[in-house]
């Protein structure tokens, strides 16, 4: 595994992951998860680089995904594992909303599938 290639796509997976959650879900379905004071941007961030640097590792150490297309797929099915974990461990301690929790599963399924194809993609210029 190259570190530098999985460090990069990894970083650009991430800034993916967190550019396309402010646009999903604090622009078009911000009442899904209504603003919280208390919310801290910068746990947000880590959250959105610890899951690039995850799938950037994937692809490059044992995958070895380059192609945009299967990068898509193999983001889509890390996405939407990821978003059921989530969305289970979330909603076991509170009232289940079934709209709401499918509406997180399909948004989170499409962040990885974007994200899966920009680390693919990344991976492939960089090699």
């Amino acid at each position: 595994m190259n570190v530098k290639n999985f460090l990069i796509s990894g970083i650009v997976g991430g800034l993916v992951n967190f550019l396309l959650g402010w646009v999903l879900y604090g622009m078009l379905f911000k009442d899904l998860y209504p603003q919280n004071e208390n919310m801290n941007l910068m746990f947000i961030f880590l959250g959105c680089m610890t899951l690039g640097l995850f799938i950037a590792y994937i692809f490059s150490k044992w995958a070895h995904i380059r192609n945009p297309v299967t990068g898509m797929k193999a983001g889509a099915t890390i996405g939407i594992f990821n978003s059921l974990s989530m969305n289970f461990f979330m909603y076991s301690g509170m009232e289940v909303n079934y709209q709401n929790m499918a509406l997180d599963i399909a948004i989170s399924t499409f962040i990885g599938t974007i994200m899966g194809a920009a680390v693919a993609l990344t991976c492939n210029k960089l090699k």
